[in-house]
């Protein structure tokens, strides 16, 4: 199961949860979010981590020159777009994997998975005004039904206390989870973090 621990804003968090057992760690560069994190400290944590950690860039509707630039600067392998993001706009970037954010309140939504080519699909509650970090779970009836499209990484309101049932009910090819390990919006709680890989691991022993 590929876990993203995503929302790194510093370095202390980013060093614990690379310890973990996880796939990847997510970085914000969507300015207005409360976990958007400068490129230059990005940076910094990047080079700092272990090799085997995939390295994910969140990006909201940003140019194309800026999204390569800043995948450049900070050695990013995998590129998460997570607003109106076209097709033929993820087709630019396809020297990268992608993974395309679809956010979801109804069923309808699901329709405009067949447009595009990515590695992975990073299902999220739709909520007007929000690009992810929602704490909000959508119906995993709809995940389900997802999977027809392409692999599926589950993200929406998971913790360590639903996650469980998220993954026996969906069976998803990975998770994602920001706002279920937190403080507050930005800060990571240690004890959640383990917590969380923790239940994911134990479903598959």
């Amino acid at each position: 199961m590929y876990i993203k621990l995503c929302g790194i804003t510093n370095k202390e968090d980013a060093l614990f949860a690379s310890g973990l057992d996880i796939e990847a760690l997510g970085f914000n560069f969507f300015k207005p979010s409360p976990r958007c994190i400068e490129p230059d400290y990005c940076q910094q944590i990047i080079s700092m981590l272990p090799k085997n950690i995939s390295k994910v860039g969140i990006f909201v509707n940003e140019s194309l020159e800026n999204i390569k630039t800043i995948s450049s600067q900070c050695a990013l392998d995998t590129i998460q777009l997570h607003g109106e993001e076209s097709p033929d706009f993820c087709r630019k970037l396809s020297s990268y994997k992608i993974f395309k954010a679809i956010r979801i309140a109804a069923e309808e939504d699901l329709g405009q998975m067949t447009k595009y080519e990515v590695e992975a699909f990073l299902l999220d509650t739709k909520i007007a005004g929000q690009y992810g970090g929602t704490g909000k779970p959508f119906n995993w009836e709809l995940a389900i039904k997802a999977k027809d499209y392409g692999s599926i990484i589950l993200s929406g309101g998971l913790t360590a206390d639903n996650v469980e049932k998220a993954i026996r009910k969906v069976k998803p090819y990975g998770v994602d989870v920001a706002s279920g390990v937190e403080v507050r919006p930005g800060k990571k709680d240690n004890a959640k973090m383990e917590a969380f890989v923790k239940r994911v691991r134990e479903l598959e022993s």
